[in-house]
């Protein structure tokens, strides 16, 4: 299952496929208890999928096989045993794709000749992933981080492991001379592979990043330049050989302190913006004003959802099971806001008082 929605990755969904491009979208739990009842309505949903490709008569026969045998492949993917709050499978003539979100989503069905994008990247922006880069003299281990814990990262040739005969990080420490380790010419060397390295895969999938690391690791690093000189240092030794817990509660507190701090910036963007007369609340307004590309900053509460319907020219409150009810609205304010270049900022539930969930700075 893909989880790590890049540039390159969302642009290559967005692009237009022969029809039918087949998007399966289901909640899902992160508690096993809960895994059969997931399982259950995913083999709904795509045979409900499937159901809707034998009644299109758009859809010239062999297509149709072609495109419920990648749903099968597909289902055969998944694996419910690491799955996060949202599950999206994609189909479409000789392809199939199948994303872990770290978001509720509705339940959906959508033929369409593009895949359904908004609630990936409505996930990918609420989960706010962030790395963590945590060096030694004997090894540099990435982390993927999201909004409650990290997980190790295998990727970009992380982790760089120093290997020479000699080399005793160990000893080292016992007789004192840890810091000097610096100072060593490979020692140089290697940290400064680890930094070209980040820089090359940051670049590729850009996140926050934060580096934890002895004092005089973390100056190197800097020294060298690239997407660690820009980076939040945590300087907090021992990571690189630590275990994901051990680094989650080192950043935990920088990243509390960075989310309140940032939750206390939009509240000040959002006042000064009702005293200019460039503030927006409401899902209507709201809907109407991303689609003219007038919102210049967006704020949504974390869990923050609604249903809504259209009656043509207004969005109204709906329940979830009303005929033509939209239930990721918000997702698809988000996602329209990102599109014009819009600034998404997700804080903590109740933090805009009565906006009731969702408000913006207008452009004009």
């Amino acid at each position: 299952m893909e989880h790590d929605l890049s540039p390159s990755a969302l642009a290559e969904l967005r692009r237009p496929r022969p029809y039918p491009a087949v998007s399966v979208l289901t909640p899902t739990h992160r508690r096993d208890p809960l895994s059969t009842e997931d399982a259950v309505r995913l083999r709904t949903m795509v045979a409900e999928a499937k159901k809707r490709l034998e009644s299109d008569p758009a859809v010239p026969r062999d297509r149709r096989a072609d495109v419920a045998a990648q749903l099968d492949r597909a289902l055969a993917e998944v694996d419910l045993a690491h799955a996060e709050d949202g599950l999206a499978i994609f189909a479409a003539p000789g392809e199939h794709q199948v994303w872990s979100l770290a978001r509720s989503v509705p339940e959906r069905v959508v033929l369409s000749d593009t895949f359904l994008t908004r609630n990936l990247v409505s996930a990918q922006t609420a989960e706010r992933p962030f790395w963590v880069l945590s060096v030694a003299a004997d090894r540099a281990s990435l982390w993927s981080g999201g909004p409650d814990r990290v997980v190790e990262e295998r990727a970009g040739g992380f982790p760089l492991i120093r290997e020479e005969p000699n080399f005793d990080p160990e000893r080292q420490m016992r007789a004192g001379d840890q810091p000097s380790n610096y100072r060593d010419e490979d020692t140089r060397r290697f940290l400064k592979e680890a930094a070209t390295a980040l820089t090359s895969l940051v670049r590729a999938h850009p996140r926050p990043l934060y580096v934890t690391g002895e004092p005089a690791a973390l100056s190197l690093l800097c020294e060298f330049g690239g997407v660690c000189k820009d980076a939040v240092q945590v300087p907090h030794g021992g990571l690189a050989h630590g275990t994901p817990e051990m680094v989650w509660q080192a950043v935990r507190p920088v990243l509390e302190e960075q989310d309140r701090k940032r939750a206390e910036e939009v509240a000040r963007e959002l006042e000064s913006a009702r005293s200019r007369k460039e503030f927006a609340a409401g899902v209507d307004e709201l809907w109407q004003s991303a689609r003219e590309g007038r919102i210049r900053l967006l704020a949504v509460e974390e869990n923050y959802r609604i249903t809504v319907r259209d009656d043509g020219e207004h969005l109204i409150v709906a329940e979830d099971d009303d005929l033509d009810a939209r239930e990721d609205i918000v997702d698809e304010i988000v996602e329209q806001c990102l599109e014009t270049g819009a600034d998404v900022r997700f804080v903590p539930d109740g933090a805009l008082g009565d906006a009731q969930g969702m408000a913006a700075v207008l452009r004009y």
